[in-house]
């Protein structure tokens, strides 16, 4: 190469989140979204049913705000599924993806009842925003924008090629 020449940078984070690592994601995810359905409809029925009130509220709201999570998730699955198998292209992808709309996490879990839901429902609960972490991130390496290094979200691979671009000043 000339000194003259500049290089294009090549973007990896299509790559990764095409990945065989995406396949894990994507199989993790679905399984659970299946187990986190059939708990709901069977043992957290039973669960739910000899909560105190206060608690019995909190757990229709977190079972709601999980399962409207994970089906959000579903979808950002599905569609990165649909793109790495060649069946839509990326950017129609990126565009139905910003159809999904991300609830928020909230900051802090727990509060009055929270201790008294049902174990199952707490553990489903923290594995969901634990896939919801690992997505966004994904999310954002497909985009090309980087968590910043200091950032919560910020591990793994993002964190060393975040830590490479304020490093090198790109």
């Amino acid at each position: 190469m000339d000194r003259g020449e500049t290089r294009e940078a090549i973007s990896i984070g299509p790559r990764i989140v095409a990945s065989g690592g995406f396949d894990a994601l994507y199989r993790e995810g679905m399984a659970l979204i299946e187990s986190v359905a059939a708990y709901l409809d069977d043992q957290g029925r039973i669960e739910s049913r000899v909560l105190p009130r206060e608690a019995g509220f909190l757990y229709a709201t977190e079972s709601m705000r999980l399962t409207t999570r994970l089906m959000q998730l579903a979808s950002w699955l599905l569609l990165q599924r649909a793109v790495n198998e060649g069946e839509i292209s990326r950017e129609n992808a990126r565009s139905e993806k910003e159809k999904v709309k991300f609830s928020a996490t909230p900051s802090e879990r727990g509060g009055p009842g929270y201790d008294l839901l049902p174990e199952t429902l707490r553990s489903f609960i923290d594995k969901g925003d634990r896939l919801f972490d690992r997505v966004m991130q994904l999310d954002a390496l497909e985009k090309g924008s980087l968590p910043e290094v200091n950032s919560p979200a910020a591990n793994g691979i993002a964190d060393q090629l975040a830590r490479l671009k304020a490093a090198f000043g790109r």
